[in-house]
């Protein structure tokens, strides 16, 4: 099991707390750093910042050494096409090819009535991504472009310079299980990145993505499935117990039993060896890569403590074809 750290970066992280994060991300031993890519607060805190996501992740491929970096996931509705697949191709050279995009349809109507982006029906979002994740793929092919789609009209484009990762930087494709999201992701995507899914939601998903697969043609065996998750860990039940009051804190969740209860059955709860036999539930289900969803962003303590005892011990769980 791969396992990676994500953190919500419109809940307040400051520049100074990203060099933080990513700094104890590669002290230890974590194979790729996650951010959301978000303008405004989705737990409906106005007043918390939100650093731009693709700024952030060229700044820190700057910064770091080894680290991977990349979007859960960033949303069609925010940028045209051709500026995203610059984006990622500028990180990618910055970080000399360590950066990886997770692509969505969006949904945050706050933000994009308070930012002025559209936010059409959800089946029209759903348009917007294939016709994104089309262009963004045929710009980073390096070939000559000519895309008259609903939306996007490109003329003769050869973009360059071309991504240092080949064929191109990993490729996310982010949905709840959804027959559209899954058919997008067997077209296009390395990855697909679900969330808000027990161990019996992941083992549907992971069949449901293999069955997409085969309908297109490509190998059901290279039908990768991950997983981002709240995490909550602690060296004891004490240690636990108030990670778990910092986090419902941090998201507004005031029974702090029922969120426990929610974290327990859709998350990574619990001592490391509790959190270490979810992992092992998840890789049976068909996850391979998990990017545990860390709340308290401030608390490097626990990403310590992961990356001590969970990170190295998951690594011994990865599927074959990971």
């Amino acid at each position: 099991m791969r396992v990676c750290l994500m953190v919500e970066g419109q809940e307040g992280v400051s520049w100074d707390d990203w060099l933080a994060l990513a700094g104890a991300c590669e002290r230890h031993g974590f194979e790729a750093l996650f951010r959301s890519d978000h303008y405004l607060s989705v737990q409906g805190r106005p007043e918390r910042d939100a650093l731009d996501a693709w700024a952030t992740i060229a700044a820190l491929a700057a910064r770091t050494e080894r680290l991977r970096l990349g979007t859960l996931v960033s949303p069609a509705t925010f940028r045209h096409p051709s500026v995203l697949a610059k984006l990622v191709v500028t990180a990618d050279h910055v970080s000399g090819g360590r950066v990886e995009l997770g692509l969505g349809s969006g949904w945050s109507a706050p933000e994009h009535q308070a930012f002025g982006f559209p936010l059409p029906p959800p089946a029209e979002r759903m348009d917007l991504l294939a016709e994104q994740l089309e262009v963004v793929h045929g710009i980073w092919a390096g070939r000559r472009l000519d895309h008259q789609g609903a939306r996007y009209r490109l003329a003769g484009v050869k973009a360059r310079p071309r991504p240092v990762q080949r064929p191109h930087p990993p490729l996310l494709v982010g949905g709840e299980g959804g027959p559209r999201s899954l058919a997008l992701a067997a077209r296009w995507a390395d990855e697909y990145n679900t969330i808000r899914a027990s161990v019996e939601d992941c083992r549907v998903r992971h069949e449901r993505l293999r069955a997409a697969f085969a309908a297109v043609g490509r190998d059901p065996a290279d039908a990768r499935l991950s997983l981002m998750t709240t995490c909550i860990v602690g060296a004891d039940r004490a240690e636990v117990a108030e990670r778990a009051r910092q986090a419902a804190e941090r998201v507004g969740e005031a029974d702090l039993d029922a969120y426990v209860a929610k974290v327990d059955r859709q998350g990574v709860i619990g001592m490391v060896d509790q959190a270490l036999a979810r992992l092992a539930e998840l890789e049976a289900a068909g996850v391979g890569r998990v990017m545990l969803r860390h709340l308290v962003h401030d608390d490097l303590d626990m990403v310590a403590l992961l990356g001590r005892e969970v990170v190295p011990a998951a690594a011994r769980l990865s599927p074959a074809g990971w």
